[in-house]
């Protein structure tokens, strides 16, 4: 049986996609990057070290909904409730691994991408932004500060879809 879809949120840099692609391998699952799906105004916009509206979001958040299916890990920053919602819109299962890690290591790991389009200079607004998973939403909270398999270890178990660790 299929898992329902995943989304592996937290701010830039966090390792969603790392983690993530981890959690959908370790689970049988498809990984996908919402990054992917961003329009080129989205991408221009951040590169330029501007940080999105939530204007600029909701197209965006739309096709990443669109996008959930069962079985499907996807790497999402979905930093807010209300972006958080607007994927259960379109995949009401949808549950959330929150990768949360202390500023300056995430400034670190920042400072080190050089094939990213997202600067480190926009950490600080989306840290701001950031609204972590509240009691009620379907989900675990995760400190990245382990390796990436045993982030998805914890991460799988946290959802239920493999045994704790003993």
């Amino acid at each position: 049986m299929d898992s329902p879809p995943i989304v592996v949120m937290g701010v830039s840099a966090v390792g969603k996609t790392t983690v993530g692609r981890a959690l959908a391998e370790l689970i049988g699952g498809t990984f996908a990057d919402a990054d992917d799906l961003h329009p080129r105004t989205n991408v221009e916009k951040m590169s330029a070290g501007e940080p999105l509206t939530d204007d600029d979001r909701a197209p965006w958040l739309d096709r990443v909904g669109e996008a959930l299916r069962p079985g499907t890990v996807m790497a999402c920053s979905a930093l807010k409730r209300a972006y958080r919602d607007v994927l259960r819109g379109h995949a009401p299962d949808t549950r959330f691994v929150h990768l949360k890690a202390d500023a300056a290591l995430i400034a670190d790991r920042a400072s080190r991408r050089r094939d990213h389009f997202m600067p480190p200079a926009l950490l600080q607004s989306q840290l701001d932004a950031l609204e972590p998973l509240a009691p009620d939403e379907p989900g675990v909270t995760v400190d990245a500060d382990e390796p990436p398999d045993a982030l998805a270890a914890r991460a799988a178990a946290g959802l239920g879809l493999i045994p704790a660790p003993g």
